[in-house]
């Protein structure tokens, strides 16, 4: 698929890697009247946000960047693994089984994780972190070394979504571990999360055109610079920056891809994902590369892309289909990589050019 010459924006997630566009991509004709783009940048999560603003702001642009940044960092201080004092390193550290207190949105996540969860038959699971952690792909860094079975045997007796308990009356929201050494990482739900919050807050400011990214989740709302709907690619999965497998219109939607191409180290010529099963603790070993999901939120599209990764392609593609899922997956075969995706990703795509 060709492009013609237009800004693109290039976002690199943990998971995965979508491009966002701002243009035509030549199936439709440019606004005469071209829009005012406004572009704020910066790290957070351990990857890159963006926010794209088409139109005037209501506000001036410092103070706007100051609000988005604050907001990033009061979700890391909630929810990184990286941050020691953060709300949930505190609840990882903690050896008991009293309730402890999170916040709303913490809760917000955890009930999608826990959902996303059963549904995939804990192939999506939040409490994977001690396998990550041993194979070396987590925030306690370990030797890049393949564990041992007695290793992965002895970590998996720490995982499991069923010593995770979910509390939420009118006074508040708390989580209880029935299991000392469980390890609960958000990570793979972080950006989802972040892009959703980015999201709230530009309608919050009466900002009505509007994408915005972190890492590999997007979130869009309105139109672009030239009047024209917010167009995302999602890049091949290769090393090559510009390679565009498909491009779609995300009609006020949000994305967010999965993919094991990018996060992975070497062996004695064999190469080990970070994506973890947790059903055999190991890497996994199906030839599926990408997992792309168009749900209504980020922390949707971002919970299941992951869950999807893990189950490989074809039990990916069923369950996809039994939910009435946008999904898009792209699988490595001996002729190249072939993708499939379900009608209702059919939806959202636009034409090649």
């Amino acid at each position: 698929m060709a492009f013609p010459a237009f800004k693109c924006m290039i976002f690199f997630g943990a998971l995965g890697l979508l491009t966002a566009c701002n243009g035509s991509d030549g199936g439709d004709k440019p606004s005469v009247n071209t829009r005012k783009l406004t572009t704020l940048e910066g790290k957070t999560m351990g990857t890159f946000y963006s926010v794209k603003i088409s139109g005037e702001l209501p506000e001036g642009q410092p103070q706007l960047q100051q609000e988005i940044d604050a907001l990033l960092e009061q979700a890391n201080n909630e929810i990184s693994t990286y941050r020691k004092d953060s709300t949930l390193s505190r609840f990882n550290r903690y050896q008991g089984s009293d309730p402890q207190p999170i916040s709303g949105g913490m809760a917000d996540i955890i009930l999608t994780a826990q959902r996303i969860g059963r549904a995939t038959g804990d192939a999506m699971n939040i409490t994977v972190g001690p396998l990550v952690n041993l194979w070396g792909f987590g925030p306690q860094k370990q030797p890049a070394t393949i564990p041992s079975q007695q290793q992965i045997d002895a970590a998996r007796q720490k995982v499991g979504l069923n010593h995770l308990t979910l509390i939420s009356n009118e006074k508040g929201e708390w989580i209880q571990k029935d299991l000392p050494d469980l390890y609960v990482d958000l990570s793979t739900l972080g950006e989802g999360y972040g892009a959703d919050l980015l999201a709230q807050l530009m309608t919050q400011k009466g900002i009505t055109n509007y994408l915005v990214s972190v890492g590999g989740a997007i979130s869009s709302r309105g139109v672009n610079a030239q009047g024209l709907p917010w167009r995302v690619a999602i890049q091949k999965p290769t090393d090559k920056e510009n390679a565009i497998q498909a491009s779609v219109n995300l009609q006020g939607y949000s994305i967010s891809t999965a993919g094991s191409y990018r996060n992975y180290f070497e062996q004695n010529g064999k190469r080990y994902s970070h994506v973890i099963d947790p059903a055999t603790g190991r890497p996994i070993t199906h030839q599926l590369v990408s997992a792309t999901v168009i749900a209504k939120t980020a922390l949707e599209a971002d919970g299941w892309d992951t869950g999807l990764m893990v189950l490989g392609t074809e039990k990916a593609l069923k369950l996809a289909e039994q939910q009435s899922m946008a999904v898009y997956l792209i699988t490595k075969t001996d002729k190249g990589y072939e993708a499939v995706m379900t009608p209702q990703f059919k939806a959202f795509l636009l034409p090649e050019q």
